[in-house]
């Protein structure tokens, strides 16, 4: 019998997530060689169930935090925060794309096992708490999702969409790693505490912070940037989205994205917390500049699926309004933002799922029309996703917002009051670009040639977790409140 010494049983304890995760996703390639084609639909479900034993164990991971191979990864509260909710968004994803690979006739375990990949690369980025492990835990996620996006071969647009993302995010990973590198030549190590106190100790002695290594956190906001569709970095984002399949599509704008924050805080909060003077105004004009962006290009959208892409670059922009106060409550107001998106942003995308029908040849907005007659419940559910990202009281967007205002306003500083003065003036414009489907669908005639589908019971159940979650975030926040809050009080802020 093999006896493992303490150390490495807390090891794997604390890596129980990704482990299972890849488990699971080895199981489903070995398996998906002996099915019949009419059957590998069991393999999402093989997937779904994935999900939720990773879920468990982050459940149990949280009984007994602590670092992990070195201190090369931390299962912290704040880790175990993004881990649910990347977790959380994978597994609506798998369950959403249950009848969309049957109608496109793509049923493929490799989906499933890619989608596990991808989620273990985020659950990596979350716990990374050294620079060259989120570099890995970036890789892992950035080469799954390439796959994913081109998963319709058939479809021009799809590999199009694939190619691009993959070209340019192979430049943003190059220079995330050179980023690393100069911080590594200036720090002499690449652990986040390391930094950390580097940093403090030279600008004790010099007054400034290190050159090199602020010029290593410039191209490390380049590579990060480009994962959650921060200006200037946003300009793949429409056409990935939209050519991408529309399940992948939901899994890219959510998790990889929390994951993606969650890495950007340690290395910004943390790392360089003693610099945020220096690295606010980068901050600042990239949450604008993502801002006006994203919202003045959604309102010229007939699309929907570049709509909502434009739409998520806007909240990238507002979460970076909560990102630049870099204080215990900015990063709660990110975490409680971050749940908050990552339900209402796969519910829609979701939806858009179900209604563009097979090949996906049913998406502008005029396609949208009647909807609220013909498919009300539906239709409901859509316009409740629209409306929390509009950030409508009573759901989880509104509080989102509300909470990374307030953590911005409450620092009392008048770049803070012009950036929340800016980004309220941008919630505004978005108003008419998701008020204008949800008029289309509640006071507009049918649309023509439109053949209604039954829901499938996977994607229902995907819709109604969603749904019940957005609501729950609007009416009765404080419980994920105080976990976002203890989160963000495990980290070692400046």
């Amino acid at each position: 019998m093999i006896h493992l010494p303490a150390e490495q049983i807390a090891n794997l304890y604390r890596l129980s997530p990704e482990i299972i995760l890849c488990v699971f996703g080895m199981i489903i390639m070995v398996v998906d060689a002996f099915l019949e084609p009419s059957n590998k639909r069991a393999l999402g479900w093989l997937g779904f169930a994935g999900t939720l034993v990773a879920l468990a164990s982050v459940r149990l991971v949280a009984n007994d935090p602590g670092p992990a191979y070195s201190n090369l990864i931390i299962a912290d509260h704040f880790s175990i925060f993004v881990h649910v909710v990347a977790t959380g968004a994978a597994a609506l994803a798998i369950l959403g794309s249950l009848n969309y690979l049957d109608s496109e006739g793509i049923q493929s375990g490799e989906y499933y096992a890619l989608v596990l990949f991808a989620t273990a690369g985020m659950g990596i980025l979350a716990g990374a708490d050294e620079l060259v492990t989120a570099f890995i835990g970036l890789e892992m996620s950035s080469i799954s999702t390439y796959v994913l996006v081109g998963f319709r071969r058939r479809a021009l647009q799809s590999n199009e969409a694939s190619l691009k993302y993959f070209l340019l995010g192979s430049f943003a990973t190059a220079f995330f790693l050179y980023g690393i590198a100069m911080v590594y030549g200036a720090a002499g190590s690449t652990k986040i505490d390391d930094v950390q106190v580097f940093l403090q100790s030279w600008q004790d002695a010099h007054g400034r912070p290190s050159e090199l290594a602020m010029l290593g956190l410039g191209l490390m906001f380049v590579g990060l940037g480009f994962k959650v569709v921060a200006a200037p970095f946003q300009i793949y984002a429409p056409d990935v989205y939209e050519g991408a399949p529309t399940p992948v599509t939901a899994l890219l704008a959510s998790g990889p994205k929390a994951a993606t924050f969650a890495v950007m805080v340690r290395i910004f909060s943390v790392s360089f917390g003693s610099t945020v003077h220096y690295w606010f105004w980068a901050i600042a004009i990239s949450a604008v500049l993502t801002m006006f962006i994203g919202n003045l290009a959604a309102l010229v959208q007939t699309n929907v699926k570049r709509m909502l892409a434009y739409s998520s670059i806007a909240h990238a922009g507002y979460i970076l309004v909560a990102f630049a106060a870099s204080t215990a409550a900015g990063v709660a107001a990110v975490l409680f933002y971050l749940a908050a998106y990552v339900l209402m942003k796969v519910g829609a995308f979701l939806v858009v799922t179900h209604l563009g029908q097979q090949g996906e040849k049913r998406l502008e907005i005029r396609d949208y029309a009647g909807l609220g007659m013909r498919q009300p419940v539906l239709a409901a559910c859509f316009s409740l996703f629209l409306l929390s990202l509009l950030g409508l009281p009573a759901t989880g967007g509104f509080l989102g917002k509300f909470f990374a205002f307030q953590a911005a306003l409450e620092l009392r500083d008048p770049r803070f009051v012009w950036l929340v003065v800016i980004a309220a003036l941008n919630s505004v414009i978005g108003a008419y670009y998701y008020l204008r489907v949800v008029i289309v669908m509640y006071f507009s005639e049918p649309a023509q040639g439109y053949v209604q589908a039954a829901v499938a019971p996977a994607l229902r159940l995907a819709l109604v977790i969603a749904a019940a979650g957005t609501l729950y975030l609007g009416l009765f926040p404080a419980r994920v409140l105080v976990l976002a809050k203890a989160a963000a009080d495990s980290l070692s802020l400046h």
